[in-house]
């Protein structure tokens, strides 16, 4: 018996090493690189990090691990079984500390605290990523390009981008994904499936980072800012695309013709022109479209709508764009700024314009 806790062992030799938890004790040294461990297991485990050795092989798939803990679960994977259950909610996982992990969610308990920030986590993986937002440690490194993570995960998932590999299969439609929670998603286009409503208004969406952005709808809530010009929005990703207009970067470029864009899926609509994939058709009249705008606007010579009416002088458009556009007649807003003299324009089309008067660029030629 342990006199510090009164919890009991089966053995001698585990009760000394959990005395050490009281203790702080760590006997066991990595020659390489000098951090201690409580148990000679654990040291053993954390030298294959050192050598590269997986000792342990799946049967099925060839796969290897640096645990025999570890290759256990992931046969689970292949067979399906899931040992653990939750009694307040009959949910199974593969790992029983990820059923206690999950068990906390039910009693609210966070036994991890930062001591850097006081925040508290149920899990004690979940508290060390944390702490590394305040240390600014990245210790899983790619060999590739040496970009460096916090998480073990997210490199894996980074790897990914230079070997190609889509391990996620949906099995109704056979497209592959980089991530499980990218399957988990798109097989909800197939299903239907929207798990998470909206309190306010009762709308249901398939991600629940879509629900959060949707009740800032309600709330007015615009949580990030830009550095550059103090304009506020409701997404992060809005706000990178916004940032790209003071900086020009344009990350995205197209294999085929090497031009470059700011967002990814302006060239995935580019590439298009070089695939001629059209697929958003109208279901009126069966044409084909590479722009599900470009369909919305077709849709609308059907029923000669135009839905969209400015509140100040109540002239109607048939796309939301085009009242913005529109509005700024209004309000004077030149949201689009040349970095080169400053000029504001309206429209994002008029900076192109505007750059070619710099540039002395005539790129449309009279063939008469």
């Amino acid at each position: 018996m342990s006199k510090t806790c009164d919890k009991w062992f089966t053995h001698k030799g585990n009760l000394n090493v959990h005395k050490r938890s009281h203790t702080g004790e760590k006997p066991y040294q990595c020659k390489t690189c000098d951090k201690r461990f409580t148990h000679i297991g654990n040291l053993h485990v954390h030298e294959r990090s050192h050598t590269g050795n997986k000792p342990y092989q799946c049967k099925t798939c060839d796969k290897w691990f640096k645990q025999k803990g570890h290759l256990q679960v992931h046969e689970r994977s292949h067979i399906g079984e899931k040992p653990y259950q939750c009694k307040t909610c009959d949910k199974c996982f593969t790992r029983k500390e990820n059923l206690l992990i999950h068990e906390r969610s039910h009693t609210g308990e966070k036994p991890y605290q930062c001591k850097f920030c006081e925040m508290c986590f149920t899990s004690n993986r979940g508290l060390r990523v944390h702490e590394r937002s305040h240390t600014g440690e990245k210790p899983y490194q790619c060999k590739t390009c040496d970009k460096c993570f916090t998480q073990k995960n997210n490199l894996d998932v980074h790897e990914r981008c230079h070997t190609g590999e889509k391990p996620f299969q949906c099995k109704t439609c056979d497209k592959c994904f980089t991530l499980k929670r990218n399957l988990d998603v798109h097989e909800r286009s197939h299903t239907g499936e929207k798990p998470y409503q909206c309190k306010t208004c009762d709308k249901w969406f398939t991600l629940k980072g879509n629900l959060d952005v949707h009740e800032r709808s309600h709330t007015g809530e615009k949580p990030y800012q830009c550095k550059t010009c103090d304009k506020w929005f409701n997404r992060k990703g809005t706000l990178q695309r916004h940032e790209r207009l003071h900086t020009g970067e344009k990350p995205y470029q197209c294999k085929t013709c090497d031009m470059c864009f700011t967002q990814k899926g302006h060239l995935r609509v580019h590439e298009r022109s070089h695939t001629g994939e059209k697929p958003f058709q109208c279901k009126t009249c069966d044409k084909w479209f590479s722009k599900k705008i470009s369909l919305q606007r077709h849709e609308r010579s059907h029923t000669r709508g135009k839905p969209h009416q400015c509140k100040m002088c109540e002239k109607c458009f048939t796309a939301k764009r085009s009242l913005q556009i529109h509005e700024r007649t209004h309000t004077k807003e030149k949201p689009y700024q040349w970095k080169s003299c400053d000029v504001c324009l309206t429209q994002r089309g008029t900076v192109r314009v505007h750059e070619r008067n710099h540039a002395k660029e005539k790129p449309y030629q009279c063939e008469t």
